[in-house]
């Protein structure tokens, strides 16, 4: 996400806090590099030129010239000013104090616009929420059935009309279902289209005036960059949305989408969508955003990703289970499949400060967790708990039964050895001796 803008950013800004005092040409400098940054980014011309104004004129100010440590002044103002640039706090949807909520999702064909629809109401349920998605794209073949199947998945009804060729009375009688089955929130799917259109705005605007939506959200593909900065002008000119989904923001490099839809249009990101999976969508922080840019990590999300994913009670007790130097290689497997919940592992450290960039860019192989779990599903309950149990014909049998080799048999177990001996160290109050290379290899 962002990679090479942020790693542009990153050895700008690095540059200026390894010196010891700064100039007007070092700060000038700066500026030129970051503007070349953000253009390459794909960043609307405009910010571009707005935001290198205001870093430079407080870069020159009082605050940074006369500081101790004019480097960090600068990165702390490129920060605000990034964060400011992405709308500076998160925004939360408006609930209705008369449910249901009714939210309108409108964006162009490919956008990503029904999977975010399934998102938005899988995220909402999360928060107690008790969702159903109207389908009214009446004019993509498989949209419909795509909202049902997603709407099973997640065990959330999706109202629809059998041969309905009307969008807006789809519309209307989706939300007076939610009412009538006591939903609290109603999320419609509408049509979209390759391009800008005179219908496909009519049709909108004469749904928005029959539901009266307590939030229009505007779904893009931040991919597009400049593209689609310019769609939003204009589904803002014509429907007055309330705020963007940036959908596909994981594959996302230069972050052109992310960086100008807020100040070219005034309205908020109010989400983004991170992955393929349904849970990987959330609201969108600036602040925290404009941190993982810098390199500065993104702590609370990955704090919010930890309470939402451990259970506090086993959380204690494995924390138990760990001062008596009784970790198992169940407990082994229960922690490793928790952390993927939480997403890829590169994206957590990502989201660590003080990682260096060269950890940060090194690619996990998933596959590699998915033959540790595999060894360890083969074993029986016993030597899961005792591994020293594990002789050389146990050994060829987990292999077999795991479709992998004596060899990687014997990797993990030697690790989970070290793991333990570590753990025992550091529970009886030792200092803890020098960590194996190979302990961190695989992921582990």
């Amino acid at each position: 996400m962002f990679d090479t803008l942020s790693d542009k950013l990153q050895d700008v800004l690095g540059d200026l806090k390894g010196q010891g005092s700064l100039t007007e040409d070092d700060i000038n400098k700066a500026m030129r590099e970051i503007r070349l940054a953000l253009l390459e980014a794909d960043v609307n011309f405009k910010v571009v030129k707005h935001f290198v104004a205001s870093v430079k004129e407080r870069s020159l100010g009082a605050e940074v010239m006369e500081s101790l440590t004019p480097g960090q002044q600068v990165v702390k103002i490129v920060h605000e000013e990034l964060s400011k640039l992405m709308g500076a706090a998160s925004t939360k949807l408006s609930f209705s104090p008369r449910p249901p909520t009714v939210v309108l999702m409108v964006g162009l064909q490919g956008s990503g616009k029904t999977t975010a629809c399934a998102k938005l109401a899988k995220h909402l349920m999360s928060q107690g929420k008790n969702p159903t998605l109207i389908a009214a794209d009446i004019y993509r073949p498989a949209a419909i059935d795509q909202l049902q199947t997603l709407g099973e998945q997640m065990k959330i009804p999706v109202f629809t009309i059998d041969g309905g060729d009307d969008a807006v009375e789809i519309a209307r009688r989706g939300v007076e279902a939610a009412v009538e089955s006591g939903r609290d929130v109603a999320i419609i799917d509408t049509a979209g289209r390759l391009h800008i259109d005179e219908e496909l705005m009519a049709e909108l605007v004469d749904i928005r005036a029959r539901v009266k939506p307590h939030n229009i959200l505007l779904v893009l593909d931040s991919m597009a960059g400049q593209d689609a900065v310019n769609v939003a002008e204009q589904f803002q000119e014509k429907v007055d949305f309330d705020g963007v989904i940036l959908t596909k923001l994981d594959g996302d490099a230069r972050g052109g989408a992310a960086l100008s839809v807020k100040a070219v249009t005034g309205k908020p990101i109010k989400f983004a969508s991170t992955g393929e999976k349904l849970n990987a969508f959330d609201y969108f922080h600036p602040d925290r955003m404009a941190s993982r840019i810098l390199g500065m990590g993104d702590v609370l999300t990955l704090i919010e990703k930890a309470q939402a994913t451990v259970d506090e009670k086993k959380a204690r007790e494995l924390e138990e289970k760990m001062r008596k130097a009784q970790f198992t290689f169940d407990d082994f497997l229960e922690q490793m499949q928790n952390m993927r919940k939480m997403g890829p592992l590169t994206g957590m450290l990502s989201m660590i400060p003080g990682i260096p960039k060269q950890l940060k860019q090194t690619q996990i192989d998933e596959r590699e967790l998915d033959r540790v779990e595999a060894i360890i599903c083969s074993m029986t309950r016993e030597e899961r708990t005792t591994p020293d149990i594990i002789n050389g014909s146990r050994r060829k049998r987990i292999a077999a039964g795991s479709g992998t080799n004596v060899q990687a048999v014997n990797q993990l177990i030697n690790r989970f050895k070290q793991m333990q001996k570590m753990m025992k160290q550091l529970s009886s109050g030792k200092k803890m001796q020098n960590i194996p290379p190979d302990l961190l290899k695989g992921g582990y």
